[in-house]
């Protein structure tokens, strides 16, 4: 059952995240799929249905995440919390690739988030190679 949200909340949200993924940075407008209201600490989790806690999603992040609020860094193999889109800084866990085409992970939450959210994977670094070459990639 998914939580009524209510329209204004909405519009905030996609203002506030540009009318991007908060994960991957991936534009809505460069894709054909709609994005999804993501519920940061999930409902099951007691997670509330407010502005600090739900986030712009792509419906593939969106799908990995689930209710996931940890994961493991694939560098140290300890558990540490997924990103908070609201909480943190995403300049301060990510960072491109020089081409502009991998997510980099530069903490471990970064790291972890990559891997559970399975951000890189090939398909995506496909479609964003075409996007870099026609310039609408990496977002600014």
């Amino acid at each position: 059952m998914s939580a009524y949200i209510p329209v204004e909340l909405q519009r905030q949200i996609c203002t506030h995240f540009r009318d991007c993924c908060a994960y991957c940075r991936t534009a809505e407008a460069l894709t054909v799929v709609i994005f999804e209201f993501e519920h940061i600490v999930p409902r099951s989790a007691g997670g509330e249905t407010i502005f600090e806690n739900i986030c712009l999603s792509c419906p593939t992040c969106n799908r990995y995440k689930a209710t996931l609020q940890t994961a493991l860094d694939p560098t140290t193999q300890r558990t540490v919390p997924l990103f908070h889109p609201h909480r943190q800084v995403w300049e301060e866990h990510f960072t491109w690739s020089e081409d502009g085409t991998e997510l980099v992970g530069l903490t471990p939450i970064g790291r972890a988030t990559i891997a559970a959210l399975k951000m890189n994977r090939p398909q995506l670094i496909r479609v964003r190679r075409m996007w870099v070459k026609v310039g609408e990639h990496p977002p600014k």
